[in-house]
């Protein structure tokens, strides 16, 4: 809305300074965390009395995790509100790679909401049916990749090597898609513990915010040696806004979580991590960002896969965190050292922008 006034006001007097992307970014990381911070407590109020129960807690998990019945989940829903809202102030909503990755945040967290909401109304952890997410996570991707992909070219850049692409043609719109719901599960899969997901979101959407800005702008890009992607310096914004969400919901998620996100909010931001992932032409780097997230979810693919042929496992539980909690970890040193496993791979996932 300030951005569509600015424009109309021909960006004069102070309404210059709605140009710049850098400025816009800063709005919407403060808006988004202003606003999470004041509807935060009134937030949980409403879960707690509306849920009861809360998250339902599995029987089978770490037994230090049964201390937590009553915590409200859904906090998804606080961390969409501020970002939406911070979104509707400061980005140019007729961009396409806007307008796409608002529909993957948006759809997937409607979709954990769905899921959160059987969960709880059943006291059940298994929520709705994995096929039939999938498939409305598909759908939703589907038409995401069929909006950026009309902005771009087919090509899959390989980092550290300056201008080097695997052309993959129509197969694109399929391994675009793939990539926004594999980071959706990847993220949701990692939700497991207090604080344990949200911090690397944040790092991973920082990242992506530079990334997005440079891949937007023909000078930075034609330096770095990366593809230059026009538009798509918009997409930074859209990372504060999650970086400003993702800080306010850390403020009430640390250990000992006053809420949890839920799919609610785990599916929305991996989804929107993946679509901006995309946008950017940086899928590749995704993976080396977002690897302790690629993590948790090899974990649980393996441990599937081998409990299955075997009848053994290979970690004592997956996804992998739990792990590391049956070895006799505190559930707070994995969470930190989780989170210096994120910084960690953020650098390197930068250092690809150079190494080329």
């Amino acid at each position: 809305m300030l951005y569509l006034i600015a424009d109309w006001l021909n960006y004069g007097g102070l309404a210059n300074l709605f140009r710049y992307q850098s400025f816009r970014s800063g709005g919407a990381l403060m808006t988004a965390l202003v606003i999470g911070l004041l509807i935060g407590p009134r937030f949980i109020n409403m879960l707690r009395v509306r849920q009861g129960k809360g998250q339902p807690i599995r029987e089978d998990g770490p037994k230090t995790h049964l201390a937590k019945r009553g915590t409200p989940t859904m906090g998804g829903l606080m961390i969409l509100t501020s970002f939406i809202a911070a979104m509707l102030l400061w980005m140019d909503l007729m961009n396409p790679f806007v307008l796409a990755c608002l529909a993957v945040t948006v759809g997937f967290g409607l979709i954990g909401f769905l899921d959160d909401f059987d969960k709880v109304t059943k006291g059940s952890h298994k929520g709705v049916s994995g096929r039939t997410r999938l498939l409305m996570e598909f759908a939703v991707a589907g038409v995401a990749a069929w909006i950026i992909v009309g902005q771009l070219n087919t090509n899959l850049y390989v980092p550290f090597l300056s201008g080097r692409a695997i052309p993959l043609g129509p197969f694109y719109y399929v391994f675009a898609a793939f990539v926004i719901v594999g980071a959706g599960n990847a993220v949701n899969l990692t939700d497991g513990l207090d604080g344990l997901a949200t911090f690397p979101v944040i790092v991973a959407a920082g990242t992506f915010a530079i990334i997005a800005y440079l891949a937007g702008r023909v000078d930075y890009a034609g330096y770095l040696g990366i593809p230059h992607v026009p538009g798509a310096g918009e997409l930074a914004i859209l990372c504060a806004g999650i970086v400003g969400a993702g800080l306010a919901f850390l403020w009430f998620n640390a250990p000992p979580a006053a809420i949890f996100m839920g799919d609610t909010g785990s599916l929305a931001l991996g989804g929107a991590l993946g679509a901006i992932a995309v946008s950017a032409h940086h899928e590749i780097v995704l993976a080396i960002v977002g690897g302790l997230f690629v993590l948790e979810a090899a974990s649980v693919i393996i441990q599937v896969f081998f409990f299955k042929r075997t009848g053994k496992r290979v970690f004592r539980m997956a996804p992998i965190h739990h792990h590391f909690e049956q070895l006799g970890w505190a559930e707070s040193t994995v969470v930190i050292r989780f989170w210096i496993i994120s910084i960690v791979l953020a650098v390197i996932g930068l250092s690809t922008l150079k190494l080329r």
